[in-house]
């Protein structure tokens, strides 16, 4: 153990007990002082819980790199405080407040409340659990300057997190990103956090907005008559313990569904999540009550969101009748092949559209996107970056929808945040379609394979905990720069592209361009001659290293779907073996 590490962390944490920290923090500190290992005593104190261009994310409990009340404080004032530089001369200024399923969550949504009536800022509180995009909405409708979502979105129960949104309802950019941490930066004392509230300047909202926002997503449906041909069809939901449980049901009735069929075990809201090892739609597991209730009723389709709904995760069934996970790539490519085609249908395609996907996310969306004359934008992971390239387009070129393979999708542009309940309403409308031109999901699929190529993807996360854990993190990412790999899985790699430096070394060539993007990011990716691409990226919300695997293949006809899965699948386990992870 690094001793001087131990007695700065000894140092920080007896410092909290001399200040003004309420009785219970204290008394969680004395312990952490007082327990012979000093682990969570360091992991607590290490660090103070950096306030990032997201926001938050982290364990809950005492400390200065913990969830809690005075981290959430800190970072409440200097926003506040930043709203207040930016809007001088605005008579007053509005925010949104909303907070999901987990643990603390109503508590910490009430603290960020207190704290910006009383720096004199309007709060629209939401009186219940609300799902993310519904915030992002909210913000924009209601005319606010900002917003706060409370979610740690699908992360373990002990986590919590705080996500900051700017007046267009999207998630901090630049300038806003970087100025405001400078602010929370600023709070280097609790006593200059203002958490006696004014009561008067805090408002509840709720049931109305529901309905406005729910009023708006219907507008998004695009095949009313095969909804109505196919009402009935049998659709599976689970929120996962979450916020879901409140809008999608009331969404699929709106568009049409009669023959929802929800998973009660999973519809009581609870941070716990006692049903699930992990509330993550990504995660398989998170999905076997829903597939079970299917399988009992003879479902059509599983749709599951996670905790603050902006994730959606589907299961279907193949020619057997047995029930297939689709990954968040296949999601994203079905999204968008949907819209496209319907639109063109709808003559709504007069040749300024675009669509969206995240650098990690498959090619082949690429492909449809050129095959329909419809532009593609290719940004960094998250949905900020998304709603960062909707902004700049408004009012001169039209959206279609956007997506990430981490099981995120936003149809619509009045909300600028992953959007898992307009997801599901059309998600259950593709299956409508798909059934009224002949078809199942799965080969609804197939055809855009054989139409577009083949992909398979696969996403590998490498959790690192604690201090040692994100030098470890930052020590791969370091080698990956130096020593980059010259051939994955047989196929020599061709091109290097690396989003920290912005640079993209064509290998062959041997010349270097620059990616034309907003601002540096830690990436990696590795282009192979065979198509296989390998993206290499830290977490920004999770101690872990994430690699992104998608390689291509071919199909002729859908009986061809098993062989092309197959053989990629062992070119995925060469890829794998060849980077060691």
């Amino acid at each position: 153990m690094n001793a001087e590490l131990l007695k700065q962390c000894e140092e920080k944490a007896k410092s909290w007990l001399e200040r003004n920290y309420n009785d219970e923090t204290k008394e969680a500190v004395r312990k952490m002082l007082e327990n012979n290992d000093k682990t969570e005593l360091i992991d607590s104190f290490y660090q103070n819980l950096e306030f990032g261009t997201g926001g938050l994310r982290g364990i809950m409990g005492a400390g200065s790199n913990r969830m809690n009340i005075y981290t959430v404080g800190a970072a409440t004032q200097g926003l506040a405080n930043y709203l207040k530089m930016q809007f001088p001369k605005l008579k007053q200024i509005k925010v949104v407040v909303g907070y999901d399923c987990r643990n603390n969550s109503p508590y910490f949504a009430k603290t960020v409340a207190n704290i910006f009536s009383a720096n004199g800022i309007k709060v629209y509180l939401f009186d219940e659990l609300r799902p993310t995009p519904e915030i992002s909405f909210a913000i924009r409708h209601l005319g606010c300057q900002s917003g706060v979502m409370i979610t740690a979105s699908h992360n373990p129960k002990e986590y919590n997190g705080y996500k900051a949104y700017w007046e267009d309802g999207a998630q901090l950019v630049a300038p806003h990103d970087v100025d405001v941490i400078k602010e929370v930066n600023k709070i280097t004392d609790i006593d200059n956090i203002k958490f006696e509230p004014n009561s008067s300047l805090i408002e509840i909202i709720g049931r109305e907005i529901d309905h406005i926002f729910i009023d708006k997503v219907k507008t998004l449906s695009l095949s009313p008559d095969s909804i109505r041909r196919h009402k009935d069809i049998k659709i599976v939901y689970s929120p996962i313990h979450g916020c879901g449980a409140k809008l999608v049901p009331m969404a699929l009735k709106e568009f049409g569904f009669d023959n929802v069929i929800k998973v009660d075990e999973q519809f009581v809201l609870s941070g716990d999540f006692p049903t699930v090892v992990s509330p993550n739609p990504e995660e398989s597991a998170a999905l076997d009550l829903a597939i079970k209730k299917a399988i009992a009723t003879d479902a059509d389709i599983v749709m599951a969101s996670d905790p603050d709904c902006d994730r959606l995760g589907i299961a279907v069934k193949n020619e057997k009748g047995e029930w297939v996970l689709i990954n968040g790539n296949q999601t994203c490519m079905v999204f968008t092949y949907y819209l496209i085609k319907k639109w063109e249908e709808l003559g709504r395609i007069k040749g300024n559209e675009y669509v969206v996907k995240t650098i990690v996310t498959t090619e082949l969306i690429k492909n449809i996107a050129e095959k329909a004359k419809v532009e593609l934008y290719d940004c960094y992971t998250g949905f900020k970056w998304i709603a960062a390239i909707m902004r700049e387009n408004e009012g001169i070129k039209s959206y279609i929808g956007g997506g990430e393979e981490s099981y995120g999708y936003l149809i619509e542009d009045f909300c600028r945040d992953k959007d898992a309940v307009s997801a599901c309403a059309i998600m259950a409308e593709i299956m409508a379609w798909a059934k009224d031109n002949g078809k199942t999901w799965l080969e609804l699929l197939q055809d855009i394979y054989i139409e577009y190529g083949y992909s398979k993807e696969k996403g590998i996360s490498v959790v690192r905990k604690g201090q040692s854990g994100a030098t470890k993190i930052k020590q791969m990412m370091s080698e990956y720069r130096a020593n980059p790999p010259k051939e994955i899985a047989g196929s020599k790699v061709v091109l290097i592209k690396d989003y920290h430096t912005l640079t993209a070394k064509n290998i062959l060539l041997g010349d270097i361009a620059k990616l034309d993007m907003p601002t540096t990011s830690n990436v990696l990716q590795f282009f192979t001659e065979d198509g296989t691409k390998i993206s290499v990226r830290p977490s920004g919300t999770e101690p872990k290293i994430k690699f992104y695997i998608e390689v291509r293949g071919k199909m002729n006809t859908r009986a061809d779907f098993y062989d092309a899965e197959a053989k990629a699948n062992e070119k995925i386990a060469e890829v794998i073996r060849d980077l060691g992870v």
